[in-house]
């Protein structure tokens, strides 16, 4: 008999055990005033312990809600899906590696970013008008405060400055 209450406290247990571990308790969570003034002090313990227990469930089941929603989202998205045929193949290799499948089909119809250079952020970071902020992945020898640029994409994601239509060589990224 002593051994099945044990064996029972113990299944009992190990659940709170472990909630334990995910949710620090309200006492934790709370400041003294406000653990008093909820009322919570004049609580038992089981109580306390009920408390908590709905607080991990909710917890639980946001985060599962969050992971749902975030793993519809990856789905939906769809970065640089092959496109050709035998495409697959190549997305499949660079997948075991970590690396992203880029269908460039797509950059050479992206209009360029055209906009006036309000400031330089630092050495090589300028500010546009419309509070974007770029930067010169070499070193930009042009004096761009107050002059009308174009930022033209490049194939992988990539983006060139071009200044009075002219293509230039260097390559930037956009920071902000």
């Amino acid at each position: 008999m002593k051994i099945r209450l044990l064996a029972l406290f113990l299944v009992c247990a190990a659940p709170l055990a472990s909630a334990q571990e995910d949710h620090p308790g309200l006492k934790s969570i709370l400041t003294m005033a406000e653990w008093h003034r909820a009322g919570l002090d004049q609580l038992t313990p089981d109580q306390l312990g009920v408390i908590d227990a709905a607080l991990i469930r909710q917890a639980r089941a946001a985060t599962a809600a969050r992971q749902a929603d975030l793993q519809a989202a990856r789905a939906q998205t769809d970065f640089g899906a092959p496109s050709m045929p035998g495409a697959e193949n190549k997305r499949g290799l660079l997948d075991r590696f970590g690396l992203p499948f880029f269908n460039d089909a797509d950059w050479q119809t992206t209009p360029p970013l055209r906009a006036k250079v309000v400031a330089w952020e630092s050495r090589n970071k300028f500010r546009l008008e419309n509070g974007q902020i770029w930067e010169g992945f070499e070193a930009i020898p042009y004096e761009l405060p107050g002059m009308e640029i174009e930022i033209r994409a490049r194939p992988h994601g990539q983006f060139a400055l071009a200044i009075d239509g002219k293509s230039t060589s260097l390559r930037v990224i956009r920071v902000r």
